[in-house]
């Protein structure tokens, strides 16, 4: 568990700058350039993101049961998956469904989180999937009071986005649900 929540710490802690401390973060560009925070950001993210993979992984092992979800919830978490990857293409594919989801990221990963913390009830999957959903949570209210938004790098905005969001995010939502998930996991989110 130790090593979960040192992923969780770093991984969101690094995502939770821009939240808590954008002056700082600011400044940090303003001093060092860009490219170098943005490197040192990409690391630290991905160094907690391993650990809160492995971390997770290990914790499986040893299960803490908090809650047993009733088998309906699983089926309320699948339906709740249906648009995560549709909302993370639509965050960097501008459309409709972007201007609809005002922060479609954010909004894939309170839905993602959501649904995994209804279908599993072990203290691992609450500390992975709540935390999360407090950051996306946090984040979204941050975001609406930022006097200059942050700017994404996307795709140019155009007719045929919308469409490759709902069709290719519902092809990739198609490979988790038969093979991906299990492949990561080694639990199948279909039973």
């Amino acid at each position: 568990m130790p090593l979960l929540v040192a992923g969780l710490i770093l991984f969101l802690g690094i995502h939770s700058v821009s939240i808590v401390a954008p002056a700082w973060r600011d400044a940090q560009i303003g001093r060092h350039g860009e490219k170098l925070w943005k490197g040192l950001y990409a690391l630290a993210s991905l160094a907690g993101l391993l650990l809160l993979i492995y971390g997770y992984g290990v914790a499986r092992q040893s299960p803490v049961v908090l809650y047993t979800p009733p088998q309906a919830l699983r089926h309320v978490a699948l339906l709740l998956m249906v648009p995560v990857f549709p909302l993370l293409f639509a965050a960097y594919l501008p459309g409709r469904i972007a201007r609809m989801a005002r922060h479609p990221m954010l909004l894939a990963v309170k839905l993602w989180a959501t649904a995994h913390l209804l279908a599993n009830g072990t203290l691992a999957d609450v500390l992975l999937f709540g935390a999360f959903l407090a950051w996306a949570v946090a984040d979204r209210i941050s975001v609406k009071r930022r006097a200059v938004p942050h700017s994404v790098p996307r795709a140019p905005a155009g007719a045929m986005n919308d469409l490759i969001v709902v069709v290719g995010g519902l092809l990739v939502y198609g490979g988790f649900l038969y093979r991906v998930h299990v492949w990561l996991t080694g639990v199948s989110p279909l039973g």
